[in-house]
């Protein structure tokens, strides 16, 4: 009966030997037991709320800032995996490796998560159906894989397959946010200036104009005319931006805008090679570790679906799950879909002959990893002077269209 009154508390504190702040959460029976527990660990308590009961006063549906910032990240998970992984082939029980879990994880979200993943495995569910209530940091995947592993008895080998699968997860998105960070970076930069350009500069020029009474080249009308529109009506632009980005998500949310947004997406020039590699790439890996981990076909099939990212792809996903349960193999629908490159599809198809089928999807994950690097490289290299000269061209026509009519105007003078 005592364990049962035992509650998590998340907890701020000064540490006794260093002064520094520290905070974390911790099981106690009350707030005078977790004093206690945190001054024999050398912490003096300074505020404590139990936090199943701050959970629960939450309203539901509420947007919680704090939340957001805390949610852990793919390659957080791909750590505490690891982490886990070690720990479970370390043969200690999983109710103590998850305990030295939660005090060991730098993501509040994710201790909050984990804390309550280990309370409903020391009730008597299984390790499965608890993460399973935590959509939001391991999706169905994550929770298929674990399943398969509790019911045959493989769980260390899952969550080795596992670490390896969200670290070349992570590693593939964090090579494509940082090669596009710097590009971004300089859009954003060139856009202010050339804002500030248009509505402080500019505006000081054309007061010279007005005051010479003379017809002005067409160029600089427009730049004239686009000064004036920015400088005057910037709120009118600015909520019509808001209104259209507005009705493009509102779209872009329904089954046929998400749809077509995705199919245009893989036909997109230069974007749309390199988006349909890296669901191609998702695909082969996640059906690989499923296969791996012991998950028969069809399940696997429904959960590599809802990992690609890309409609159009889940589309012709869920016609080759219909038709394999119909007797077909899986290379005839995805050639038929003429989504999946040949080559793609001729290995899946030796892979079943040959009874390799999850190595042939390794081969093939390994071979789109490396040309999804590569071409992510080169679109790196191409944004960079792509947006410089575009940059340099903008500033061009503003320095041409306010030159011209100045040198015009001083051989009229003289």
């Amino acid at each position: 009966m005592g364990e049962a009154s035992v509650a998590v508390y998340e907890y701020a504190g000064i540490a006794i030997a260093s002064g520094k702040s520290v905070k974390g959460l911790r099981d106690a029976d009350n707030v005078r037991t977790l004093r206690a527990q945190l001054r024999k660990d050398g912490v003096l308590l300074t505020t404590a709320a139990e936090e199943r009961a701050a959970q629960k006063a939450k309203p539901k549906g509420s947007l919680d800032l704090r939340e957001w910032l805390e949610r852990p990240s793919q390659a957080d998970v791909a750590i505490m995996t690891r982490q886990l992984a070690t720990l479970v082939r370390a043969q200690i029980p999983l109710f103590e490796a998850l305990t030295a879990l939660i005090e060991q994880v730098e993501k509040p979200g994710l201790a909050r998560a984990l804390t309550n993943v280990r309370d409903a495995v020391r009730e008597g569910k299984s390790f499965a159906d608890s993460l399973a209530e935590h959509p939001k940091i391991v999706p169905d995947l994550y929770v298929n894989m674990v399943r398969a592993g509790e019911s045959s008895g493989t769980l260390e080998a899952v969550l080795t397959r596992l670490t390896q699968f969200t670290e070349g997860q992570a590693k593939l998105r964090g090579k494509v946010s940082s090669a596009m960070a710097y590009p971004i970076l300089m859009l954003l930069i060139s856009t202010v200036m050339l804002g500030v350009l248009m509505t402080s500069v500019v505006p000081k020029v054309i007061s010279i104009f007005d005051s010479m009474q003379k017809a002005l080249p067409w160029y600089t009308s427009l730049l004239i005319f686009v000064s004036r529109t920015l400088s005057d009506y910037w709120w009118l632009l600015l909520a019509l931006g808001s209104g259209a980005a507005y009705g493009f998500r509102s779209w872009r949310a329904t089954t046929e805008g998400r749809l077509a947004w995705d199919r245009f997406l893989l036909k997109a020039p230069l974007v749309g090679k390199l988006a349909m590699m890296v669901s191609v790439a998702r695909f082969s890996r996640t059906l690989a570790t499923l296969l791996g981990s012991g998950i028969a076909l069809l399940p696997a099939m429904g959960i590599v679906r809802k990992v690609l990212g890309n409609a159009a792809l889940e589309k012709v996903i869920e016609t080759a799950t219909v038709s394999i349960r119909e007797g077909q193999s899986i290379a005839e629908p995805l050639k038929a879909s003429r989504h999946f490159p040949p080559l793609v599809t001729h290995m899946i198809a030796i892979g079943e002959k040959s009874g390799q089928l999850e190595e042939m999807l390794e081969n093939v994950a390994e071979a789109y990893d490396a040309e999804v690097d590569r071409r992510v490289q080169m679109l790196t290299s191409l944004l960079e002077p792509i947006i410089i000269v575009v940059m340099g061209g903008f500033v061009g026509f503003v320095a041409f269209s306010i030159l011209v009519p100045l040198v015009q105007m001083s051989e009229f003078v003289e």
